[in-house]
């Protein structure tokens, strides 16, 4: 397979030392062994995500995106951008449609860019990894390189809100998205198409401010999943991630319930079905240990 370049957007939660840098390690290693070269974007800094909404006005917002945007193209130009965040491909999607679109917006957003230096052509695609997947690299590319298929494991596809809409992934049905779904099945495990919740909303930062009604929604996400008899759920989203697997305690003592599913990324899934350590899998950032993929990638 020839070498795959992208400028990278690793974001705040998913960088070496944060919340989610479990994926990041998982994504890297499903990306060497798919021959993909991920060149992080010098200087990044946050996408504002949700907080950005709140408070600071409409430009300071958008120009934090911009200035992403902006240095990928001075450091990695004719790059297509990925980010491994939903929050972080959501906030730079959206920026780049609206200063496509408004032309005076943009312009008031190159002057803010012009104080660091820097101006926005604003030209490069914008990609989910999830994207890369399934449009450059493809299911049967993706299925060759699996040593160790993941047979007998059950998966609930939990693709999340950020990864759906507005934008979500071309050809997908925003309803019932199925590329979770197929990538389990190309990884040799079950998946559970008719899984409801599937696209059912985590909370996001409810889980901070409101977090009762966010476990509400978080009980159902799980209890839906073990209905459906999955061993574990997967998500591209690291926000969903952490809300469906780090608030089970919580929920297990306000309702009475007893789960214990554990939550893993695409990547992770990867990592283990191509015959990598549980380590290069980051199968040690778990919470809830995936017990059943610990077993196949000491084997």
């Amino acid at each position: 397979m020839a070498k795959r370049e992208y400028s990278f957007y690793p974001g705040c939660s998913s960088q070496k030392g944060a919340s989610s840098s479990n994926y990041l390690v998982s994504v890297q290693t499903m990306c060497e062994e798919l021959d993909i070269q991920l060149n992080e974007i010098p200087d990044w800094n946050c996408c504002s995500a949700s907080i950005g909404y709140a408070g600071g006005g409409e430009l300071p917002r958008l120009a934090l995106s911009a200035r992403n945007i902006a240095l990928s193209e001075e450091h990695n130009p004719g790059q297509e951008i990925v980010a491994t965040c939903a929050a972080c491909w959501l906030a730079t999607r959206e920026t780049q449609e609206r200063l496509q679109h408004d032309q005076g917006l943009l312009a008031e957003t190159n002057t803010a860019l012009a104080e660091a230096g820097l101006t926005l052509k604003n030209d490069a695609p914008i990609k989910h990894m999830a994207e890369v997947l399934i449009q450059d690299i493809g299911y049967d590319a993706i299925g060759a390189k699996v040593k160790k298929p993941l047979e007998g494991i059950k998966i609930a596809g939990y693709v999340g809100c950020q990864t759906n809409r507005p934008f979500g992934i071309a050809g997908e049905s925003y309803e019932n998205p199925k590329y979770l779904d197929k990538l389990v099945e190309t990884l040799g495990a079950d998946s559970i198409p008719d899984y409801e919740k599937k696209v059912q909303c985590c909370g996001g930062a409810l889980a901070f401010s409101e977090p009762e009604k966010s476990q509400v929604m978080i009980k159902g996400i799980i209890e839906a999943a073990y209905d459906h008899g999955a061993d574990m759920i997967v998500t591209p989203c690291p926000v969903c991630q952490m809300n469906v697997e780090v608030y089970q305690d919580q929920i297990n003592a306000t309702h009475g319930t007893k789960f214990k599913m554990p939550v893993v990324y695409y990547s992770t899934l990867m990592a283990v079905a191509y015959g990598r350590s549980a380590k290069d899998a980051a199968l040690n950032g778990q919470v809830i240990p995936a017990k059943q993929l610990e077993a196949l990638a000491g084997k």
